[in-house]
């Protein structure tokens, strides 16, 4: 029986929906995420119609309506009004049912007119793309079938699963759920893993929250992102142009002294800055007091080490009873975690002007280098020479 245009072993038709599914993941990290939704590249004519054919063909999502539901999840992230938190409809629902929440985000006018600004509106968007979008996927169904057989039937559905899913399921759900962060965001989202292959890079999802507006999700050097490495072959043959990156921080041992330049580098990545002091402070005297602690208060250390180093938390009564506890049984670890809230006051405090912060990032670091923490006092030093890499 002739199974279609193409005549292919059951592993060449395995191979052949994975690159059909990943060309779809490349057009959503690009095209509609960093390029649409953030400006974080521009892209040339040819490249970026091409992506919006694919993605109407493979998705039938609107371009105006999948921004408009991304622009909003970052103003309202983590809120009621977050279009699909975990933390307000539960893991399971975002998970399973993250498309339902996509198509409830964007079935809302005002956030559309809110937050869909700048997408596409030529005559090919409103006659074609926006106003029949199940067209193209119909049309998808059609080519699978012609080239596949029978069998293009079950390579239509993976399609069509696949962003449903991964995008609007796994990202949108794990990603603010469970897995590692290299800044503390006031959200909660997180890296699942430090390869961005299988979701185009979008794995890299704290990374992104820390830097929205960056082209490049990976910030480590031991992070990968596939996403990026495409925007530089686009960018190499002339189809795609970097317009922001994510700053590389750099210590420069030369600088001693603590001017404008260092406080606009530490407000401007503070993300990184409060990152940074829990893995260098507040997790060093954590385990410090937990190796001399008692046994019966070594559970209350466990759980204070998240409420100390993750910010976006509810900071309920409870929390703040539990963490005076704590704090009530250590004086060290009182002591380093007011020294972060202090810190936190250089871009909390609106009312300061610059001269204002400068002095008071001058009195927090000498007054952290008198405290007899060691950690502390390292941290400190450090933050003297702290700048960046231009981008």
């Amino acid at each position: 029986m002739t199974l279609g245009f193409l005549e292919l072993p059951l592993w060449g038709l395995v191979l052949v929906t994975l690159v059909l599914t990943h060309i779809t993941i490349v057009s959503v990290t690009i095209f509609l995420h960093r390029h649409q939704a953030h400006r974080a590249l521009e892209l040339h004519p040819v490249a970026s119609h091409f992506f919006r054919f694919w993605l109407w063909l493979t998705t039938g999502m609107i371009t105006r309506e999948w921004v408009a539901v991304h622009r909003k999840h970052h103003a309202k992230c983590e809120t009621p009004e977050d279009p699909h938190s975990p933390r307000w409809f539960g893991i399971r629902k975002v998970l399973l049912q993250g498309a339902e929440l996509y198509r409830a985000g964007a079935a809302d006018p005002a956030s559309l007119e809110t937050y869909g600004a700048g997408t596409p509106n030529d005559w090919l968007e409103r006659r074609i793309y926006s106003a029949h979008p199940t067209l193209g996927i119909a049309l998808m169904l059609l080519i699978d079938m012609a080239l596949f057989g029978p069998l293009g039937i079950t390579v239509w559905a993976v399609q069509m699963l696949w962003i449903p899913f991964w995008a609007a399921g796994v990202v949108n759900g794990l990603g603010h759920y469970a897995g590692y962060r290299n800044f503390e965001t006031e959200d909660a989202s997180t890296n699942l893993t430090p390869w961005g292959f299988l979701i185009g890079g979008e794995e890299l999802h704290n990374n992104h929250h820390a830097y929205p507006a960056s082209a490049r999700l990976s910030c480590r050097w031991w992070e990968f992102d596939i996403g990026w490495f495409y925007i530089r072959t686009l960018s190499l043959l002339g189809l795609a142009r970097v317009r922001n990156v994510a700053p590389r921080v750099r210590f420069r041992p030369t600088r001693t002294e603590i001017d404008s330049e260092t406080l606009g580098h530490l407000i401007r990545n503070r993300v990184h800055v409060l990152s940074w002091y829990g893995r260098k402070v507040i997790l060093p005297v954590l385990r410090q007091e937990y190796r001399f602690a008692a046994k019966p208060d070594r559970w209350l250390l466990r759980k204070a080490k998240s409420l100390m180093l993750r910010e976006g938390l509810p900071a309920d009564a409870g929390a703040r009873q539990f963490l005076e506890q704590v704090f009530g049984k250590s004086h060290a670890l009182e002591t380093v975690y007011g020294f972060k809230e202090r810190l936190k006051e250089l871009w909390i405090k609106t009312h300061w002007d610059s001269e204002g912060r400068l002095q008071a990032l001058r009195a927090w670091c000498h007054d952290a280098e008198q405290t007899g923490i060691e950690s502390l006092r390292l941290f400190a030093e450090r933050l003297r020479t702290y700048t960046v890499q231009p981008a």
